[in-house]
């Protein structure tokens, strides 16, 4: 087995500046018991903030200093949020909180093309999400994830699984052994206090020692890191409905900060849909407002797709358009009912799809753009009444397929250029008739019924019109529309 861990090491401060393009001067402040900076961004850092120092102190220090309390549960949320789109990556994903993911990477090495590769797209994918992460492999979970936390205080150091990764481990400082959690504190300042200063010289104490001195617990934990037992881990369950949520540490009213936070969002969505091999023709993008109800945006991409660009590009279009009835201070991206993608051809000259596919994008933008009551399409009513056989309805609506009436001539035409009303024209003088009449009487059931004689006539400039003689006097002649 090979184990990837990936260790996020400032969460609480990502969990607020990920969504915006630069972080300023923000510090994240926590109770412990007294108020206490525990992260700062690095705007912050250069102005001599440093996390363990008292709020006050740093305020008088940097009185432009903004300070966000931590929010555990916005941090929850982001870990299971990416361990759901780390499932793209790997077959078995495993959350190990505070800050830490763990995927089981042995079976998809040949996919990404080797370790490095892998390790490469795991983190550029949390780039363009704004998140940073320290990453490190081992053959066991737990060495995993302490070769990651040691590449975050030492990036000089070697972290991959190399033949000798035991004497490596060995070599790892002692507070390692406190990152799991499960020693206690008397358990680590008894080591501590023997003089001991790395994993390799717990691992020589006797382990009957340890046990008589209530220290059992550090046997353990060694014996599951170096892969002496087993360290089994319940695998996380993605959820079946996507959820992404970003708040931001300033609440806004341009739209310009909010197209670059849905870009974080929309980075995490490929890949939850990859995982499931499917593609989504609809999500909701909420805005959050400091008063009042949220705004909901719905993307329509008019077919499965899971093409952040085109996602992004329908994002952008809504947001350029939207009027906000107040500050926003936080998104959510939310989807569900991912549906199956269409099969991609490998023809020599291209996918047949593509066009389509442009054609669709143009149509969701102009819907973004507009409105979705501003583009409609036409549908066909069956109703031989040229008036009455079509109608406008909304983009995407299916109408059913007329059936053809018995009595319609084999071959019978219609122009697809149709006056809205037919236009009087005088007796066709000047028109050559060259087929017809076809007899249309239709509508005494509602009141509006016709007794027409229609025509395919000629002008004098070799124009197609096709027009009418009504069959009740007067018998005046119509215009009732234009073929191409």
């Amino acid at each position: 087995m090979l184990w990837l861990a990936l260790i996020l090491p400032e969460l609480p401060l990502q969990v607020h500046i990920r969504g915006l393009a630069a972080s300023g001067l923000l510090a994240i402040t926590e109770n412990r018991p007294s108020a206490q900076v525990i992260a700062a961004t690095p705007d912050a850092r250069a102005q001599g903030i440093q996390p363990g120092q008292g709020v006050a102190g740093a305020l008088a220090m940097l009185p432009t200093l903004r300070l966000v309390p931590r929010t555990p549960e916005r941090e929850a949320a982001l870990l299971k949020e990416l361990a759901a789109w780390s499932g793209a990556f790997a077959s078995r994903v495993c959350l190990d909180p505070p800050d830490c993911i763990l995927l089981e990477v042995a079976s998809s090495l040949r996919l990404f093309g080797g370790l490095d590769a892998l390790e490469a797209a795991l983190l550029d994918g949390l780039q363009q999400q704004g998140l940073d992460a320290c990453s490190a492999g081992a053959p066991t979970p737990l060495a995993a994830r302490w070769f990651a936390r040691h590449a975050h205080h030492d990036p000089q150091s070697v972290v991959t699984p190399a033949p000798d990764w035991h004497a490596r481990l060995d070599a790892l400082p002692l507070e390692l052994l406190a990152d799991d959690g499960a020693i206690s504190t008397s358990s680590f300042d008894l080591l501590h206090d023997l003089g001991l200063r790395t994993l390799g010289e717990v691992r020589a104490l006797p382990a009957a020692g340890l046990a008589r001195r209530q220290a059992q617990a550090v046997s353990e934990t060694l014996a599951r890191a170096y892969g002496e037992c087993h360290d089994l881990r319940p695998a996380f369950i993605p959820p079946e409905r996507y959820t992404a949520q970003l708040s931001l540490p300033a609440a806004t009213v341009n739209t310009e900060p909010l197209m670059f936070a849905a870009r974080r969002l929309f980075a995490g969505l490929p890949s939850w849909l990859a995982a499931r091999h499917t593609g989504i023709d609809h999500c909701r993008l909420s805005l959050q407002h400091e008063r009042g109800e949220d705004t909901v945006l719905d993307i329509l991409t008019g077919m499965p797709s899971r093409d952040e660009a085109r996602l992004n590009l329908l994002a952008r279009e809504r947001l350029a358009v939207l009027e906000l009835p107040s500050a926003v201070e936080g998104m959510t991206l939310s989807t569900d009912a991912p549906r199956a993608l269409a099969a991609r051809s490998d023809d020599l000259f291209g996918d047949p799809a593509t066009e389509r596919e442009n054609a669709l994008l143009l149509l969701d933008r102009l819907r973004a753009r507009l409105g979705e009551d501003c583009v409609r399409q036409l549908s066909i009513v069956p109703d031989r009444r040229p008036e009455c056989a079509w109608r406008s309805t909304a983009l995407g609506t299916i109408s059913p397929r007329p059936a053809r009436n018995a009595d319609t001539p084999a071959g019978a035409t219609r122009p697809l250029w149709l006056l809205t009303r037919p236009r009087r024209i005088d007796a066709p003088r000047k028109l050559y008739l060259l087929r017809g009449p076809e007899r249309i009487e239709q509508g005494w059931w509602d009141g509006h019924d016709i007794r027409r004689d229609y025509y395919l006539a000629q002008t004098a400039d070799e124009g197609l019109w096709w027009v009418f003689r009504e069959l009740d006097p007067p018998h005046d002649w119509y215009l009732q529309g234009y073929f191409g």
